[in-house]
Parts: structure tokens; C-alpha cells; sequence
């Protein structure tokens, strides 16, 4: 039964509110400090996005930390009591460790409750690829899906989501050692966007260097219509976000709209969350569709 069980992930999911709400799903929420002040990442109540990002263009210091085995507990442990099982899928393992945490959490919870279930899964995905994933997720649960059927479906599909991301200002990949100073100077001065994306480890890769907004955003399209689920006749649902540059965003959603008559609703643009954004910084859109299985 579907309400024998809850669906859970993390904070960085990167859907809003009232998406998590509509989809039944629950979240336990990362940290972030700003110029050394704590701050849960809590989709953006603590902290307005605007203010977020506009706080580390002018140059505050930012730094994150993972949900740990204590949280995990006290997290898991309340619905536990209300005699609910827990499918908890996590933040990529390739981004963060916060999948060991996890599972010490449960280890520990399997002893006081030896009846429950408690399955933690790595997702392999971030940001609202991560968020697509679990809206497949909360769909199939809210139409009956056990927990067990549930569990296996995110591990026989989640190398189907597909992650890619670009940026217009490469000072905080280069501030958080992703980019050398040197390679940071030279694109941003040549206006140089990287695109990166998450491999089939979980881990983001950089992937191509381009020259220039426009060529990028129509790179990001090309790379839709070759990967996605149908080609052209993509029927699925694609989310976008974005880190303080929901202009770009919208152009690519134009783009895709256009492209990918059949998609399921327009592309839902949402904000990059604090977790991801104060290594991203302002000016990074990423896409996230469903399409053929990552290999690399």
C-alpha cells in the first residue's frame, strides 16, 4: 500500500514547496554558511534566492555541509514511529558522502525497528534532475506503487535522466578549484561557457567548451534532441534551473518548446538551491530531461 510507506530526498532536489507538497514527498535539508553564519538549505525560506546570489556576486564567502548521521535519525526516526516505512533516495554519491550518513542512520534505526523498512538509495543525479526523478517518483507512489516496486524503479531508471549545465561566469567554479585560475581567466575574457554534465557515476564532468551564450544554449537543444526519449516526439516533462539567470533559462525553455512539440506541459523553470548554488555561483542553467541510459 502507498501509504504504508513515505517517499523522501534531500533539500537539494531543487524542487519548490509546493511541488514537494503536491507530490507527497518529504526532505531533510542540507546546510550552507554565508560570510561564517549557518543557514539550513530550506528552498530558499531562511534566505530569498535573489539574495543569496546577489550576496555571493559582491563577493561573500560561501561553504556546505551534508546532512549528518544525527540529523538522519531523528529525521527517519519520526516516521518510524508513526509506523511508516522510508524509501530515501539521496544526493548523488558522485557530488557528496551524504549517502554514508544515511546509511549509518538506517544501520542504527534497523535495531530499534526491526519490522520497518528503511531502503536509501543513491539517486546518481542532482539540482532538479534530481527533483525529475523523484516527481516520476511521487507520481508513481500517489498511483499505487509499493514501496518495493517503487525502489526498484528508481534503480533500473535514474541513469535515464539526463543532467546538462552551463555557465556565463566561471569566478566561483575556479573559487571552488573545479577550474584553474588561468583556464578561468582566459573564458571568461574569451566569453567561454563550459558545458558540463552528470555522468553515470553521479559525478559532473566537463564536457565541451564553447564560445559564446547563444551557441551554448543551441549546444544544450542539439544535445536534447540526440539524447531524449523520442527524439523529436519527446513526450516526457523537462525541468530547468537556474542560479540568478532565469533570462537564459527562459530561452532555452523557448528553444525546447519549440523543438519538442509533444512534451508533456512547458518546461518548469525553478531556482538552483543553495546547496549547489554556492559552488555554481550566479549564472548557471541547467536542463534535465529523460532519455537514453548514460554510459560515461
Amino acid at each position: 500500500m502507498s501509504d504504508s510507506y513515505i517517499l523522501s530526498c534531500c533539500s537539494t532536489a531543487d524542487l519548490t514547496e509546493e511541488m514537494f507538497r503536491d507530490l507527497d514527498i518529504h526532505y531533510i535539508c542540507f546546510h550552507y554558511t554565508l560570510d561564517g553564519k549557518e543557514y539550513p538549505d530550506d528552498l530558499g525560506k531562511s534566505m530569498s534566492f535573489p539574495d543569496f546570489y546577489n550576496a555571493m556576486a559582491n563577493g561573500a564567502d560561501t561553504s556546505t555541509s551534508q546532512i549528518n548521521v544525527e540529523e538522519f535519525v531523528e529525521y527517519f526516526e519520526a516516521f518510524l514511529k508513526e509506523g511508516k516505512d522510508i524509501l530515501h533516495l539521496c544526493l548523488s554519491s558522485g557530488i557528496t558522502g551524504v549517502m554514508n550518513s544515511a546509511l549509518v542512520a538506517r544501520d542504527l534505526l534497523g535495531e530499534k525497528y526491526p519490522d520497518r523498512k528503511i531502503y536509501i538509495v543513491d539517486s546518481l543525479a542532482a539540482s532538479s534532475g534530481y527533483g525529475l526523478l523523484m516527481t516520476a517518483l511521487g507520481e508513481k507512489k500517489k498511483a499505487g506503487c509499493s514501496i518495493d516496486e517503487l525502489k526498484k524503479w528508481a534503480e533500473e531508471n535514474r541513469l535515464r535522466l539526463h543532467h546538462w549545465f552551463f555557465s556565463m561566469d566561471l569566478t566561483f567554479y575556479v573559487k571552488g578549484g573545479r577550474v584553474s585560475k588561468t583556464a578561468g581567466f582566459v573564458g571568461n575574457a574569451l566569453n567561454i561557457c563550459p558545458l558540463l554534465n552528470v555522468s553515470n557515476t553521479g559525478h559532473l564532468i566537463p564536457r565541451e567548451k564553447i564560445r559564446t551564450k547563444k551557441k551554448v544554449i543551441s549546444r544544450v537543444v542539439d544535445l536534447m534532441e540526440e539524447h531524449a526519449e523520442g527524439g523529436l516526439d519527446y513526450s516526457g516533462k523537462v525541468y530547468i534551473s537556474n542560479s540568478a539567470c532565469e533570462e537564459d533559462a527562459q530561452a532555452v525553455a523557448e528553444m525546447i518548446t519549440a523543438r519538442f512539440p509533444k512534451m508533456d506541459g512547458k518546461p518548469v523553470i525553478v531556482s538552483i538551491g543553495t546547496t549547489i548554488g554556492a559552488h555554481t555561483g550566479p549564472g548557471t542553467v541547467a536542463l534535465f530531461f529523460w532519455g537514453d541510459e548514460r554510459i560515461d
